[in-house]
């Protein structure tokens, strides 16, 4: 959990079949406020979660119950951490695309990774830097993603917290759009499509 002291090192995952626990060896912790369960292009589901290592820092990572699908290398350092905005077909090409803000509090980079089924990397199409969804202290991330009738977006934030804006993935690139003053309200405003 985000704010606190408290990290875990498994998962649970129910389904048919009854639960399944997924523990992850020492030196790493499952790091953000809940896994985000997703539907799966090739049927089924997964669980989007921050995976953090010791010594390699953070990594975006899908689970289903058979284990780990496919994952971002680890961001190669410690005490580094990113945060996910979810997840959705951001461009319309059936694949399943991941929003997540690398080290939001340094790097502030908003990057979009695709899942191959069967590739065990989430691999990189877009990034954008200037942007961030989390200030250090906060128990929740800002932001996420919503679909207001034209196909799904991502709200954050600028880097300073001073605008709230949303991003579009158009093949390589992540259009920008700026919704205005950013506060914690009118970015769950926007979320719901207000």
């Amino acid at each position: 959990m985000l704010g606190d002291a408290v990290e875990w090192g498994a998962l649970r995952l129910d389904g048919p079949g009854g639960p399944v626990l997924l523990r992850l060896p020492k030196t790493r912790v499952f790091e953000d406020i809940a896994p985000r369960v997703l539907p799966l292009p090739e049927g089924g589901w997964a669980a989007l979660v921050v995976e953090s290592d010791l010594a390699k820092g953070a990594r975006l990572a899908l689970y289903s119950r058979a284990g780990l699908l496919a994952a971002t290398d680890f961001i190669g350092q410690p005490h580094r951490w990113l945060a996910p905005l979810g997840g959705a077909d951001l461009d319309g090409d059936g694949a399943l695309e991941l929003a997540y803000v690398d080290r939001p509090h340094l790097a502030k980079t908003l990057r979009v990774v695709r899942y191959h089924p069967g590739d065990p990397h989430l691999r990189e199409v877009a990034a954008q830097p200037g942007l961030t969804n989390h200030r250090i202290g906060w128990d929740f991330i800002a932001g996420g993603l919503r679909d207001c009738g034209d196909g799904p977006e991502i709200v954050l934030a600028d880097g300073s917290f001073s605008r709230l804006v949303s991003a579009r993935l158009s093949g390589a690139t992540l259009v920008l759009r700026d919704l205005g003053r950013w506060s914690r309200s009118r970015s769950e405003a926007a979320l719901r499509c207000r």
